[in-house]
């Protein structure tokens, strides 16, 4: 079944070629940003533009039709012209060997009744073709591995892990820019649009057999069959975490949903119990969405409840002491014997002797790295989370830019303290893999300060630095609740 799923989707994701239909020499033309997009981000493949006029695009001539692309040079066409032009552009395409078709062209099931009978003559077209058909109604399709951004959008996210399926090409977009802001990056990438013919479980099938993607990602306003959708679901989260956004979740986004993708919304409770079943990690939020899923594609899953927390200031142990009390998936765990007389011979008497360990501002040179290694190489802790990165770095940014730098020791110190979280990033990233464990940072710095040397590490790492610690126990708790699922399937 893999190599199957692999194999159909091959064209739209590793396609030898790419024709753009209806490539427009105006910039204002999603003919010209689809052309531009694909030709600036290093597409390896073929690429044809297609013009009537022939048109030169961006220093390239056109063809005037697609008779003049050769035979099996093209797998994958994106169609950007108008509708009454689509069905003879499809026909023309397989003749030439196109396997697949994104069409961004409207005007089908959102509009209603007539807009759905053309949707669904489109439908059985591509079906006598054996072309596979995206959309209509979508935005584009993204491929890091391939160096292909086949999309009428922005941005062309980093290469990562992420895999993503939207209804909504506004919250692929939205992602992808997630991506770039984090460092965490995508491998595949699509906006459904209205799914006339392949469906959001169909790119789970593919994500689910795709070697490049870890985690997949999806968001929802309406199924044709739920139960095929839960099914689809739980044998992908068999293998891999899934995380879904899902809109219409009341009346007033039911409505929404209709006239936008002219999806039919799912009661909002039965989907959430489908979600549990399913081992599926629903998001409320898209930022939430977002970080789930770069959690997932950056952070190994944790084997227990227990956490461990390390910070240099109190108040923030406190706060994430409470939050991971209240959780039902976590424990805040009582710090263990050995590892309370090791923090004894490293600090001074006013640490707090206790988890969170506060460390109350009586660190050394090395204390912060020693203490989170002997926590994390400790067999009773499951999951760490440290606080406090970036506090030395945000004080050198303002040394930097005051009046006395570089004078008065001021130079020597900034490096310093900048190499330190530098270090304290990288130390907490290398001890995540050498015990296979998640060690989570979180600091506000991660947007206040994003050039900060401790979250700019993890962020060129394409590692994840949280903005809260709030946000941070919400990741473990679906990195926990994931892993219970595998467990007990």
């Amino acid at each position: 079944m893999s190599t199957e799923i692999l194999d159909r989707f091959r064209p739209l994701f590793e396609p030898r070629g790419v024709i753009i239909a209806g490539a427009s020499s105006h910039p204002g033309k999603f003919g010209f940003v689809a052309a531009h997009n694909l030709l600036s981000e290093g597409f390896a493949g073929e690429v044809f533009l297609t013009n009537r006029d022939g048109a030169e695009i961006l220093g390239r001539k056109s063809l005037t039709t697609i008779d003049d692309v050769p035979n099996g040079a093209a797998d994958l066409v994106f169609v950007c012209t108008p509708q009454k032009a689509v069905p003879d552009l499809l026909r023309t395409c397989a003749a030439k060997g196109v396997k697949a078709a994104f069409l961004t062209t409207a005007g089908y099931g959102e509009l209603g009744e007539e807009g759905k009978r053309a949707e669904d003559d489109l439908v059985a077209l591509c079906d006598e073709l054996g072309m596979l058909l995206l959309g209509p109604n979508g935005q584009g399709v993204i491929s890091t591995p391939a160096k292909m951004c086949a999309q009428i959008v922005a941005p062309f996210p980093p290469p990562g892990k992420i895999a993503i399926a939207s209804q909504s090409g506004g919250f692929v977009q939205a992602f992808q820019n997630y991506a770039a802001k984090t460092g965490v990056g995508v491998s595949r990438a699509v906006s459904a649009g209205n799914c006339a013919a392949t469906k959001i479980e169909d790119y789970l099938e593919y994500f689910a057999a795709d070697p490049e993607t870890a985690v997949s990602l999806i968001y929802v306003e309406g199924l044709d069959d739920g139960r095929t959708f839960y099914e689809t679901v739980r044998r992908a989260t068999s293998s891999k975490p899934l995380v879904v956004l899902k809109g219409g979740a009341t009346s007033g986004g039911q409505r929404a949903a209709a006239s936008h993708t002219g999806a039919l919304a799912t009661d909002d409770n039965v989907f959430d119990g489908m979600c549990r079943q399913a081992g599926m990690s629903r998001a409320t939020s898209i930022e939430e969405a977002f970080e789930i899923a770069a959690s997932f594609a950056t952070h190994p899953i944790p084997r227990g409840r227990n956490v461990f927390v390390l910070t240099t200031a109190g108040g923030w142990g406190v706060v994430t002491a409470d939050r991971i009390t209240a959780s039902r998936e976590l424990d805040l765990m009582p710090i263990p014997e050995d590892l309370k007389a090791e923090f004894d011979k490293r600090l001074p008497p006013r640490w707090s002797r206790n988890n969170p360990a506060d460390l109350a501002g009586s660190e050394t040179r090395d204390t912060v790295v020693e203490c989170l290694d002997l926590v994390a190489a400790h067999p009773d802790v499951d999951a760490v989370l440290l606080l406090g990165v970036g506090i030395q770095s945000n004080l050198a940014a303002m040394e930097r830019s005051g009046n006395f730098y570089p004078d008065h020791g001021l130079e020597r110190i900034v490096e310093f303290h900048e190499r330190q979280d530098t270090r304290y990033a990288q130390t907490a990233m290398d001890l995540e893999k050498k015990h296979d464990k998640p060690v989570l940072i979180a600091t506000e710095l991660t947007d206040c300060q994003p050039e900060n040397a401790g979250p700019r590490t993890l962020h060129d790492a394409g590692s994840l630095a949280y903005a809260s610690s709030y946000r941070a126990v919400t990741a473990l708790e679906h990195l926990y609740r994931y892993g219970q699922h595998r467990s007990r399937r």
